[in-house]
């Protein structure tokens, strides 16, 4: 099969990263640089990316378009492209709701086919190696793991039904996010009597305890702008699947305090405590 073009939706820290692995195996991979920030331009030169002006021109010339977005915007950017008649593969690889990736699917019926994915794990870089788990039609499923053979980029395909692999993405982000906020908590709790490193040392003690990792709230809070919205996507999963989503929800009000962290690489444990106990 001829190297495809492939069209990244946009080149956020995972999407770019992501990209940069799809590049091994396509013959170009181009970004619509229209209504992007500097930081994203930046990220797409620093990875060899192709800009394109508009939206259009990467529909026209992708064979697949892969969607790496906040999660609040998939349903958006999916209408975008298939008013633009797109006919190729539409990979939906946001941390959305199953039922958000059906709807997603739907707009861009029949002319597109759409491959639900969730990436699991860290970008691509410093010899980490997360996993795309992929559902959807076999051929179609067939092309991406093509696309990403012998990459950084894990592929695993859980069957033909669109859905299957949003669940699982959720599902782990559901456990993984809640379990960070709730570190934050436990912490700044702990520091308000003066005790926090004695419970970090309770905590070292055991295997696998995130409370043995306090250096890691920072990165939460700097993250807490897609988290948030992901564990309100898993939320919605919970109430579709019958299940209590208070938790959840609870968890994203929580990451909420920390929005205008975004991104702020140089956040302190300290600083990101502080910034949790402003109302």
């Amino acid at each position: 099969m001829d190297q495809p073009t492939v069209g990244i939706l946009h080149p956020g820290s995972m999407g770019a990263a992501v990209a940069a692995c799809a590049a091994t195996n396509a013959a170009s991979i181009v970004w619509c640089e229209a209504g992007r920030s500097p930081a994203s331009a930046a990220r797409a030169a620093q990875f060899g990316l192709t800009s394109v002006a508009t939206l259009s021109e990467l529909a026209d010339r992708s064979d697949i378009v892969i969607s790496l977005c906040p999660p609040v915007a998939a349903e958006d950017v999916a209408r975008d492209v298939a008013a633009l008649g797109f006919t190729g593969v539409y990979v939906e690889a946001n941390a959305i709701s199953p039922e958000r990736a059906q709807r997603i699917a739907a707009l861009l019926a029949p002319d597109a086919t759409v491959v639900d994915g969730g990436v699991v794990g860290s970008p691509p870089l410093g010899g980490k190696t997360p996993t795309l788990y992929l559902s959807g039609p076999a051929d179609a499923t067939e092309r991406i793991e093509a696309l990403f053979a012998s990459t950084a980029v894990r592929t695993a395909v859980l069957g033909t039904e669109v859905g299957k692999a949003s669940a699982l993405k959720l599902a782990y982000a559901s456990f993984q996010k809640t379990s960070r906020v709730l570190v934050a908590l436990a912490i700044g709790m702990a520091r308000e009597h003066g005790v926090d490193q004695e419970l970090i040392e309770v905590a070292s003690r055991r295997t696998d305890s995130y409370l043995s990792e306090p250096q890691y709230v920072a990165k939460t809070a700097a993250r807490a702008w897609r988290w948030g919205p992901e564990l309100e996507e898993a939320a919605d999963a919970l109430v579709a699947a019958g299940l209590p989503p208070e938790m959840l929800r609870a968890a994203a009000a929580t990451l909420a305090r920390w929005n205008d962290a975004k991104d702020a690489h140089e956040l302190t444990l300290t600083d990101a405590l502080d910034r949790l106990a402003q109302p």
